[in-house]
């Protein structure tokens, strides 16, 4: 797969983790905001911005490599805290086993974009 590609890859999966997660939020019943739903979405897009330096943020600059690690690092754990809040019940919810499977395809697309 080429740069172009997986750069499009990301943006896509980010987005839509992002958008499940906020989808999770409103859908839960309740009226009561969830802030870690909130929190996980908002950590996807800004993770996002900084990796693909849609801001001029000069504190990222040459700190790519650290950057890569924590938007990595940030889905991997995304991926642990679901299993381990969740527990049995982990694999009833369809949603939620979509978005793990959209996040293992983020972390490929991560990995790969390194390596090119």
């Amino acid at each position: 797969m080429n740069r172009p590609m997986l750069r499009n890859a990301i943006v896509v999966l980010t987005l839509a983790t992002a958008a499940i997660h906020l989808y999770l939020n409103f859908n839960t019943g309740a009226f009561v905001a969830q802030p870690a739903f909130i929190a996980n979405a908002v950590g996807y897009v800004a993770l996002l911005v900084a990796f693909f330096k849609w801001m001029n943020l000069p504190f990222f600059n040459g700190r790519e490599k650290p950057l890569w690690y924590a938007y990595l690092g940030y889905t991997a754990l995304t991926i642990v805290a679901y299993f381990a809040v969740n527990g049995a019940k982990s694999f009833s919810n369809p949603v939620g086993l979509a978005d793990k499977a959209i996040e293992v395809l983020l972390i490929a697309a991560l990995w790969l974009h390194k390596e090119n």
